[in-house]
Formats: C-alpha cells, sequence, structure tokens
C-alpha cells in the first residue's frame, strides 16, 4: 500500500490510531491514551508561544527509509515548508520531528524512529515520555537542551 491509498482510503478515515507505514506498505497502527493528545497539544502551543517564524503542526506524514511514519508535532522553517507543503508525505523531515511515547511504543522504537528522522534531515528529534519529560537529539546524540528552541523546557507540566 502507498501513503496515498491510506489518504484516499474512506475506511481508515477518522480512526482512533495513528496510522504509519512500514517499508513494505504494510499499515501499522498505534493507539493513543488521552495523556498522550495533551501532550503532543502542549508541546504544540509551547512551540508556538516561542517560535515567531515558520510552522508547526501535528500528526505529520514523512517519508523514510523504513516508510511513511507520523510525528506527533513538527516545526518547520518557512523554506522547507514551501518546499513539502504540497507533498501527500514530506519527502524531506521538518526541522523538529517530535514523538510522544504511547503505551504502545518501546523505547526500542522510539530510537529507532529517531534515526529515521535524523536520516531524513530533521536537525533536532525530541522525545516525550509517558511523564512529560523531553530529551532532545541531533546528529551528534542527545543534548542539554534544543539548540533550535534553547527556551523549550524539558519537562510538560499540567
Amino acid at each position: 500500500m502507498k501513503w496515498e491509498d491510506v489518504c484516499e482510503h474512506k475506511q481508515l478515515q477518522d480512526l482512533p490510531f495513528k496510522i504509519e507505514l512500514n517499508k513494505w506498505g504494510q499499515i501499522v497502527m498505534s493507539p493513543v491514551k488521552i495523556k498522550h493528545s495533551f501532550y503532543q497539544g502542549r508541546i504544540q502551543r509551547l512551540l508556538e508561544s516561542l517560535l515567531k517564524t515558520g510552522e508547526v503542526m501535528p500528526e505529520c506524514a514523512i517519508n523514510t527509509s523504513d516508510g511513511v511514519k507520523v510525528a506527533d508535532v513538527v516545526w518547520c522553517s518557512e523554506a522547507r515548508f514551501d518546499q513539502i507543503q504540497d507533498e501527500i508525505s514530506a519527502s524531506i523531515a521538518p526541522e523538529i520531528c517530535i514523538e510522544v511515547k504511547s503505551t504502545g511504543n518501546t523505547f526500542d522504537e522510539m530510537e529507532f524512529k529517531k534515526k529515521l528522522y535524523l536520516e531524513a534531515q530533521a536537525i533536532e528529534v525530541w522525545l516525550c515520555n509517558e511523564q512529560g519529560k523531553i530529551k532532545f537529539y541531533n546528529q551528534q546524540g542527545e543534548l542539554k537542551n534544543s539548540l533550535l528552541v534553547p527556551d523549550f523546557p524539558n519537562q510538560i507540566k499540567r
């Protein structure tokens, strides 16, 4: 299956699952809980308040070497957004790709997605755990804070 097929498929619309494709075109679905949505929304609002340029987007489909993955939240510069805005799935990752861990995710899956987004030219990947703690990464490894958004907190609070 191709990402275009997933987007057009009527029975796959409005499911309470995050849908992605693996490199064989198989659908991978991950259920999300309220806390996942809360962290996703809070991260998006914080990014919008701290960055005055570019685009902050939830659920961004990105082409990776392991199929189409959907980052929970991304930030994209205006230049990169101009490049991908008309694509069905992003041919190049936004500069910041953020994953919020779900109960169904393992640590290894989160690490794998981090690697995929960096390979797809993300500058930073942020991983948020189930307690709202965020770790920031770039090609060199873990960062103390985001270099692109230095004022972003490393803990999401209620």
